[in-house]
């Protein structure tokens, strides 16, 4: 390590958020980065630990301790404070094809499991992670390097997501001919439509998208496979087929009342409002409107807290979320210790904003919707909710959310938001191909693999696991182009770590 005394000599230091009352009058990014210089005093507190508990990405009671791409970052964190930008990119870009991504929008988990958690303030190794990208970018180490031979074996990657992208990176690294199939107007899938603009602009997207286009990769839009393009077309002309569309089954609300106007799936509700973005500017209208609404979000996590955000920006009269589960201590528990993830109350982006506006938390915990009511013309006016307690189940000895008796009461709700979480992969597009599916909806693969049961045909990210990280992803994406360059060529080279 560069500096054995670092973590002592220099405090964290991050960018700094523009204020919530000024950052909700654009769908920006927000945050005010530090200069190069300052950015390498935070590399000098890595101390290089024996057993770098940053970069393992081991599962820990159920939760994932630090990086699952097994990223360097002791490595590249004193290249940082050495000022070798370039080698640190190198180093960065070995294990992930995409810290564009990842340093806006994965949650740190190198962050919490760093040893500095035990008596201090972790080391800042996400924001080093962007420096290093953006830096690379402004001084032409991420420009295009495509490869120098060709293989002739061709790739078919239905979806643009994460996993989708990685898959396409990688194999065409390798030579391959990779073309990338994706049903909306736009590349990058849950990364375009599904994450806000204000987490990711999307020019930042685009910017990687060109150059994988000036390496090689083809991109095809407006291709829904499975309906506008038939999957027997894909196994015909391809050698290999890779299904990466992501889970994205919205899970319902079965209650009285669903049917009533208002009512809104967070994914189309986040989509629509990026593309009306994108589109015009929010000129064409074809958005859900907030502005002076009275919005309901059920939900908590990422998603809930970016519609939180989105109706803010949009001018919401005001936001309700509804949490089922009790609200997290704010400091960690006994029985939650280092290096596992720790188990605290998150105020997100959306949330402080909500404060900032409102003058209150929008949050409601332990509570869950039993019935939407609406009016004589079916649009939505109230919400009915009931709290529920944690008890445990006197058959099972599990814990479970019970309702608690004469706990009802009504909202008042012109726009509901639901953010439930997703259910696993479409089933039309499952059908078209005909793979076989998991209990949980997602494609059943060789165990420990990614071959499905139909000939040629592999599957990776949340499509195969189910709803997850971007960064885990990308660890899908990258495992799995080994595996398929293994079934073309016999044997690979990708590096997975």
């Amino acid at each position: 390590m560069g500096k054995p005394t670092g973590f002592m000599d220099y405090e964290r230091k991050v960018s700094v958020d523009v204020s919530p009352r000024q950052r909700i009058r654009n769908f920006n990014e927000f945050h005010e980065h530090l200069s190069l210089e300052e950015q390498q005093l935070q590399g000098a507190r890595c101390m290089d630990c024996g057993v770098p508990f940053c970069q393992s990405g081991m599962t820990l009671c159920g939760m994932t301790s630090g990086c699952p791409l097994h990223n360097l970052v002791p490595e590249w964190n004193d290249l940082v404070y050495t000022g070798n930008w370039e080698q640190a990119y190198y180093r960065l870009h070995k294990t992930n094809n995409f810290p564009e991504f990842t340093s806006r929008v994965c949650p740190a988990l190198c962050e919490a499991a760093c040893t500095c958690n035990l008596a201090g303030e972790p080391v800042a190794a996400k924001e080093n992670e962007y420096a290093i990208i953006e830096n690379a970018y402004a001084c032409g180490y991420a420009a295009a390097k495509p490869p120098r031979t060709r293989t002739g074996k061709t790739v078919a990657v239905v979806g643009s997501g994460p996993a989708g992208l990685t898959v396409a990176d990688q194999l065409n690294k390798r030579g391959h001919s990779v073309t990338v199939f994706e049903r909306s107007d736009r590349v990058g899938g849950l990364l375009m439509y599904g994450i806000p603009n204000m987490k990711l602009e999307k020019q930042t997207i685009t910017r990687k998208i060109r150059v994988m286009e000036e390496e090689g990769v083809t991109f095809v839009t407006n291709s829904d496979i499975g309906k506008t393009v038939k999957a027997d077309k894909l196994l015909k002309e391809f050698d290999r087929v890779v299904l990466a569309c992501g889970a994205s089954n919205p899970r319902d609300i079965d209650v009285p009342g669903r049917d009533a106007k208002g009512i809104y799936f967070a994914v189309d509700f986040l989509g629509r409002n990026t593309k009306s973005l994108l589109d015009s500017g929010f000129k064409d209208k074809k958005y859900v409107d907030t502005k002076n609404k009275t919005v309901v979000i059920i939900g908590g996590g990422d998603t809930g807290n970016d519609c939180v955000g989105t109706a803010v920006r949009h001018g919401a009269k005001s936001v309700t979320q509804i949490e089922m589960m009790p609200k997290a201590p704010d400091t960690r528990a006994e029985n939650n210790p280092w290096p596992e993830w720790p188990r605290v109350c998150k105020t997100d982006y959306g949330q402080e904003e909500a404060i900032a506006v409102y003058g209150h938390d929008p949050r409601i915990y332990e509570s869950t919707v039993k019935e939407f009511v609406k009016d004589k013309d079916g649009s939505l006016r109230k919400v009915k909710v009931v709290r529920l307690s944690r008890e445990k189940d006197t058959q099972t000895g599990q814990m479970q959310m019970k309702e608690v008796p004469g706990s009802e009461k009504l909202l008042d709700a012109d726009i509901v938001l639901i953010a439930a979480g997703f259910l696993g992969s479409q089933k039309y597009v499952t059908d078209a191909f005909r793979v076989a599916l998991d209990v949980r909806s997602n494609v059943k693969t060789e165990k420990g693999g990614f071959r499905t049961n139909v000939n040629n045909v592999f599957a990776a990210g949340d499509m195969h696991t189910g709803q997850s990280l971007v960064v885990k992803a990308i660890r899908q994406g990258r495992e799995c182009a080994r595996e398929v360059d293994e079934s073309l060529m016999g044997y690979s080279n990708l590096y997975v770590q």
